[in-house]
């Protein structure tokens, strides 16, 4: 293996030191107008540029092969082709006007398509927008894509649910490598803050072929936000206000980018008081939150590499019975302190026809547990927490790896191979042990192709992987499994494209299902693990329907998912010092749903938007009883405005009504939910200030002030609602 390397990179030395330069102009299709300031980028390279007064642009050192360029601009269609280098000729790029709404890069899949070309749909949003929204934290932000939810314990603690799949079943990936922090329990958070993050892509289905076990699914996608153009720098800070909680999310950064290296830093704080009801606020639901990022880039001809490093601590309360009202920030027993480290970088050797990409991943997550009954304190005031022991401290060490090796174009077809794993201890240092000492390791391959035709594309994939566990305790267990994907997209008089995938997935049992043995406190229940459980197993059929015209689109999504042995936990009806026992018990089951929606942008009415949509799923085992944690069927319909004034730049409002229905269909130890309305309204725009770009941001959720209990919150059983009526003030300053 490490000859062959060694072969490949000498190999790569000859194209290292080719370089191309590509200049082009960009003008209306219909008046042959140059287009100013239209963004031109190569995803592969992350090389841009922007087009001048004239409509000219040029792009630098470029390395031989041949790669998509995609220019954008709004108020045209998002115009992608490909390009091969060496190239003399002059790109000619004429763009179409329309009033859609531009296309982004999908990073997510291999081959960072625009998604109007993708086999397989992938939702996407941009950070900012979900903050123009007033959510208070990443996970709340999420619900607001269609088909994703979250488990809730509080405001601070959300775990992302895909379709009614959730914990293992949904991988996360962050700067480029899979997330790993302990995610199988109820109250474990995502760890991670939506500082430095620019954009957030779910793949809703199994993504095994492309990311191994845990990915069955589905996949959360975080892509940090990009360094800063060759030659240029920016710094930005940005202030959020949120009235629930009396808190503040706060951060700010700078990049700073040369012809060859690149540059960034961002830091952020979050401090929040327990969030307020219409009726009481929830003692301990408070939580405080540090971050910080930082990446360096080094760019050549023919190879770029980037490092990033994260670090996040948060010490987050958790709720229980309500008691002392106070908006004081700093948590009362129990809390939990998790601190999440990721070192990861992503490099890229580009050959003559060819590229491989090599992305590396260090994580490092430390959890501590501090228990009310584990110290004695007479009281559970406000106090210094400084010195107080851990009853739980987990250490969670992973690095994983993903090579993939992108082949020359043939003809149609293009064709990645990859091998991809991981390897993972978890050590116990407190009283407590959740889950037993364990060393786990996966080792996966993998082979996908996309082969175009003139309306059509098919993407096709195999793939293997093997995952060993081995516990202290002398448990040893080994999982493997084949998995595949066939998809086909094709359009229908050039506004309606239709999708169908097939793919298979699969997840091995975690060692909190395999080995627990004792009482978890942060459920409130005593769960007894099964050394006996096997693979879960699914197959999931999945069709997309889009229509697409200037004035109007719909589209509907509809899935059936097979599980077999799905895992889940049951209470026995026995207790062990006045805690219900729990089993861990596998049966055959099956999830179905899908979204619906419509989008109306009259023309001449370019700046009137009527959005609505719906998503409903439904799981059951194959005895027909109900699964746990299925999220109600629910309804979204927002009426938005942008204008572009004088004074005011992206200007816009919007107002939204959020329907979540009844949840009747509930497993035997949940209880039903009763539905309700959420109003929210909100407008922002940029404006000039010291010149220099001044983003502002007024929104409002909950604006009745109504009571509910989302049927997804770790809070129903004890009858506490979620958040009440919360108006956010948000802030960003650019250099």
């Amino acid at each position: 293996m490490k000859q062959n390397f060694v072969v490949l990179l000498l190999l790569a030395i000859p194209s290292i030191y080719a370089q191309n330069t590509l200049k082009g102009s960009v003008i209306d299709k219909n008046t042959t107008e140059p287009l100013i300031f239209a963004n031109i980028y190569i995803p592969q390279l992350e090389k841009g540029a922007t087009s001048d007064f004239d409509g000219n642009f040029t792009l630098s050192n470029l390395p031989n092969g041949t790669f998509p360029i995609v220019v954008s601009i709004i108020g045209y269609e998002t115009f992608s082709q490909n390009i091969t280098f060496p190239s003399t000729d002059h790109l000619h790029l004429a763009l179409i006007p329309s009033a859609i709404e531009m296309e982004e890069i999908i990073i997510s899949t291999p081959f960072h398509k625009l998604q109007s070309e993708n086999v397989m749909k992938v939702e996407r949003q941009t950070v900012a927008n979900l903050k123009s929204k007033g959510a208070v934290t990443l996970s709340e932000g999420l619900t607001t894509i269609a088909g994703v939810e979250s488990i809730t314990t509080g405001v601070s603690i959300g775990k992302p649910v895909i379709r009614g799949l959730s914990s293992n079943r949904v991988l996360v990936y962050t700067q480029g490598v899979r997330l790993e922090n302990q995610q199988f329990g109820d109250e474990h958070g995502l760890g991670l803050s939506d500082a430095g993050i620019e954009s957030v892509e779910v793949i809703k289905g199994p993504a095994s072929l492309l990311y191994g076990s845990d990915a069955l699914g589905g996949v959360l996608y975080l892509n940090p936000e990009r360094f800063a153009q060759v030659n240029s720098d920016k710094a930005d800070a940005s202030y959020n206000y949120f009235s629930s909680t009396k808190g503040f999310n706060t951060d700010a950064g700078y990049k700073i980018s040369g012809e060859k290296f690149k540059f960034l830093f961002r830091g952020s704080l979050a401090e929040h008081a327990d969030y307020n009801t219409a009726d009481y606020r929830v003692t301990n639901s408070r939580f405080r939150e540090q971050d910080f990022k930082t990446g360096l880039g080094y760019q050549k001809s023919g190879f770029k590499t980037e490092l990033r490093y994260n670090i996040n601590n948060s010490k987050l309360g958790i709720p229980g019975e309500l008691g002392e009202q106070t908006t004081s920030k700093t948590p009362l027993l129990p809390f939990q302190e998790v601190t999440n480290h990721v070192l990861s970088s992503k490099s890229t050797v580009f050959l003559k026809n060819s590229s491989l990409d090599i992305s590396l991943g260090l994580l490092y997550n430390e959890r501590k547990e501090f228990e009310a009954h584990h110290h004695d304190h007479g009281d559970n005031d406000d106090e210094d927490h400084d010195g107080l022991e851990a009853a739980l401290n987990m250490k969670l060490k992973t690095f994983n790896y993903d090579v993939k090796y992108n082949l020359p174009t043939l003809g149609r077809f293009e064709t990645i191979v990859g091998v991809q794993g991981m390897t993972q201890s978890n050590n116990n240092y407190g009283e407590e042990q959740l889950i037993p000492d364990a060393t786990t390791n996966d080792f996966g391959v993998l082979a996908t192709s996309h082969i175009h035709f003139e309306n059509s594309d098919i993407q096709i994939g195999a793939r293997f992987d093997h995952r060993t566990i081995d516990v202290i305790s002398g448990l040893n267990r080994d999982f493997s499994s084949f998995n595949g994907a066939l998809g086909f997209k094709t359009k229908f008089f050039k506004k309606i494209t239709s999708r169908i995938n097939f793919a298979s997935g699969y997840r091995a049992p975690n060692l909190a299902e395999l080995t627990s043995d004792g009482t978890h406190e942060g459920t409130n229940r005593y769960e007894i693990g099964n050394a006996n459980l096997k693979n879960e197993q699914n197959f999931q059929v999945d069709l997309a329907l889009e229509y697409k015209s200037e004035h109007f689109e719909v589209f509907a999504n509809g899935f059936y998912n097979k599980v077999n042995n799905y895992i889940f936990i049951s209470p026995n009806g026995e207790f062990f010092d006045n805690t219900p026992v729990y089993n861990y018990l596998q049966a055959d089951a099956y999830l179905y749903g899908g979204e619906i929606g419509l989008h109306l942008h009259p023309h001449p009415l370019d700046w009137l938007h009527l959005e609505s949509s719906f998503e409903t799923v439904t799981g059951k085992q194959q005895n027909e009883n109900y699964l746990p944690l299925i999220p109600a069927n629910s309804m979204s319909n927002t009426l938005r405005v942008e204008f572009e004034t004088k004074s005011v730049q992206k200007l816009y409002g919007f107002v939204r009504m959020r329907t979540h229905f009844k949840q009747n269909n509930v497993s035997s130890f949940e209880t039903p939910t009763n539905g309700y309305n959420l109003l929210g309204a909100g407008l922002g725009g940029t404006i000039h200030l010291f010149n220099n770009n001044l983003d502002i941001r007024l929104s409002g959720s909950n604006l009745t002030d109504g009571t509910y209990i989302n049927h997804l919150s770790r809070l129903k059983s004890d009858g506490i609602f979620n958040i009440g009526r919360n108006f956010n003030i948000g802030l960003t300053y650019t250099l």
